[in-house]
């Protein structure tokens, strides 16, 4: 519109007539000779800048409600107003105060920390499964892939207690999603241990949670399983190829056992042939 407006008044100004020129350009003679008259809009943005004050989370479409309540107002009219003043409702972030966590405890040692954690798959039929996983995170060595069902507390304390009975029991047990679990457990002997090793480090376990990414990514995304104990057998196989057979990147990409293997024989200093027994 402006451009024919423009090329109207060049053609006007070269000699034609105005009625030649709108026609040549298929402007309105009206639309040409048309002046705008801009309305004067201080009061209204006096208002708009008051109620934005006193409203700092409303937007303009409840702005122009409570303007129309006392002026009647377009709320196109509000909308341009609102842009230009640039009224727009600012995102206000308060800073919350988080209580300061512990220091997050670093295994030192093989059996220094034990990290477990569930993974959730599934049957070819559609029946869940869950996959417990158990790792020392020290020598990243797998120590149980156990698969079932269900989640228990029964389930977790006779896997650990097993696990403890073959490789002895650890300063501390890891776990962010199942520590709960295991210590809300009926009291007994089995638990009592436990108890005191998971209250003793309730911290997450990005260990575990990277492990059991791990057994997903390798083993249960690789395979689809038709029944629990077929499922276990994978599992089993995986875990011994995990320990004894893949690299790994943390480890100096030894495998878990011999990177084991070689710490347990740095323990152990040969005697100095220059020092007289």
């Amino acid at each position: 519109m402006a451009e024919q407006r423009e090329a109207v008044t060049f053609l006007v100004a070269g000699g034609l007539s105005v009625p030649r020129a709108c026609a040549l350009m298929h402007l309105a003679r009206s639309t040409f000779r048309y002046a705008a008259q801009p309305k004067d809009d201080t009061v209204l943005l006096e208002q708009l800048r008051e109620l934005a004050t006193r409203h700092p989370r409303y937007g303009y479409r409840r702005i122009s409600i409570l303007l129309r309540r006392t002026v009647p107002v377009n709320e196109k009219r509000v909308r341009r107003l609102w842009r230009q003043q640039r009224l727009q409702v600012q995102r206000v972030r308060r800073q919350r105060l988080r209580p300061a966590r512990p220091a997050r405890m670093v295994a030192a040692y093989p059996g220094h920390i034990w990290a477990y954690d569930f993974v959730e798959d599934a049957l070819a039929d559609g029946t869940p499964l869950r996959v417990l996983t158990v790792m020392d995170e020290f020598t990243r060595e797998g120590l149980a892939l156990d698969v079932a069902l269900s989640t228990s507390a029964e389930r977790v304390i006779g896997v650990l207690t097993a696990l403890i009975a073959q490789y002895g029991t650890p300063a501390n047990l890891r776990s962010d999603n199942c520590a709960e679990l295991v210590a809300t457990a009926r009291p007994g002997s089995r638990t009592a241990g436990f108890r005191r090793c998971i209250s003793s480090l309730a911290s997450p376990g990005r260990m575990g949670r990277r492990s059991a990414s791990t057994v997903r990514d390798a083993c249960l995304n690789m395979h689809q399983f038709f029944s629990v104990a077929e499922a276990g057998v994978r599992l089993s196989t995986f875990r011994q190829h995990y320990n004894t057979e893949r690299p790994h990147r943390r480890l100096g990409y030894l495998t878990p056992l011999a990177f084991k293997t070689a710490w347990y024989e740095a323990q152990v200093k040969p005697p100095d042939p220059h020092i007289e027994s």
